[in-house]
Formats: C-alpha cells, sequence, structure tokens
C-alpha cells in the first residue's frame, strides 16, 4: 500500500483474492509493482476498499437490484459482459485493482469434499457466456447437486 500511496493511484477497491477469468488480459499498473488492473472476476473473496469506493457502491443501490456481490464488483468497474446486467448501473466508474501474484485463496474449492456456495450453484446467474476452468463446479455442470450432507447455508466455509 506504501508503493499505492506514493504513486498517488486513485483505487476504489484491490481485491487482495479471487478467481481472475481472463488473467491475460489484465495490464500492469506503473510505478506499483505486483498491481494490475482488474479484470472480469468471480469469488468477492478478500479486498481493501477506499471510502470514495464504498461510497459509490452505496450510491449504487445494490440492495434494491439484488445480485450477488461478485457479479455487482466488475459491473460497477464496467469489466462484466452482460450488458444487461450492467444496464440497471449507470455509474460505472469504480477503480478497481488487484494485487498479483493473489494474497488471499479460498480454503476449499469447487468440488472439494467441504466446498459450498450459495451463489455458484444458482440457476438465477446461470446464464453467464464466460468459460471458467472450475471443474467440479456444480454450476459449471449444469443440473448437479451439492454434496449430499451440506444444505444448511449457515456452514462455515461459504465461498
Amino acid at each position: 500500500m506504501e508503493e499505492v500511496e506514493q504513486a498517488e493511484l486513485d483505487w476504489d477497491i484491490i481485491y487482495l483474492g479471487r478467481k481472475q477469468v481472463n488473467p491475460g488480459e489484465e495490464e500492469q499498473v506503473e510505478m506499483v509493482k505486483n498491481l494490475v488492473v482488474a479484470g472480469y472476476s468471480y469469488w468477492t473473496l478478500s479486498y481493501a476498499i477506499s471510502l470514495q469506493g464504498a461510497q459509490k457502491l452505496i450510491n449504487a443501490e445494490p440492495i434494491s437490484k439484488m445480485l450477488p456481490v461478485d457479479e455487482f464488483l466488475p459491473i460497477m468497474y464496467n469489466k462484466h459482459p452482460n450488458e444487461e446486467y450492467k444496464s440497471h448501473f449507470l455509474n460505472r466508474n469504480l477503480q478497481a485493482f488487484s494485487t498479483s501474484p493473489l494474497l488471499v485463496q479460498p480454503c476449499h474449492y469447487a468440488g472439494d469434499a467441504e466446498w459450498v456456495s450459495d451463489t455458484e450453484t444458482s440457476t438465477l446467474w446461470d446464464d453467464d457466456n464466460v468459460p471458467t476452468d472450475w471443474r467440479g463446479s456444480y454450476k459449471t455442470l449444469k443440473g448437479g447437486a451439492p454434496p449430499a450432507g451440506i444444505q444448511s447455508a449457515t456452514y462455515r466455509d461459504e465461498l
């Protein structure tokens, strides 16, 4: 963060952990080592947010539009591929960056025995045309079911 401050980078959010959808398309930030301009991402896993960034997100009134936060954030920095989703949010000017390499990783991945997600198995958002490499993802496998015995939304690792 020292380098970010020294470079006087205008930032709203910096991902520390996420699922990069197209990592090869992300540009390195000049004068700041290990920081890239964030592209379309999944997994709102870990991030730093500025007061200015938080205000931009609040001003977008996301509660009234109700969608998963890992879809909302890329919409707000105008990197979401779905134009229909983006049309509901007019001010898509969030300044989003990411550490590279990532500093935080999930403790469980799709297909792991203890993996569970409130959004990954959703049919409402199951229309993205962007391929991912989530082998074992119940969303990707279309019609799959979560592992036996995992039904509670209060499970400790909701990624």
